[in-house]
């Protein structure tokens, strides 16, 4: 059975049933499943984002537009 078969089964078993615990399972299972990406990253990653908000916050950045006319000569 392909995986979009049974996202298909799930699906319909889902919407039919009126079973709250039930919900409550399944949602558990995805609570359960949700990987925070933040902590996936290396210390470097992070502290190099954490650089960078803060470069932001203090008006240390490169307007969206330019950056698009920069690299436009590509598209």
């Amino acid at each position: 059975m392909s995986i979009e078969t049974t996202k298909l089964e799930l699906m319909h078993l889902l919407l039919q049933t009126q079973k709250e615990s039930i919900l409550k399972k399944l949602k558990s299972v995805f609570d359960e499943e949700q990987v925070d990406w933040w902590s996936e990253m290396s210390k470097n990653e992070q502290e190099e984002i954490k650089t960078g908000l803060e470069q932001a916050d203090q008006g240390e950045y490169i307007p969206n537009e330019t950056v698009l006319k920069r690299f436009d000569k590509w598209h």
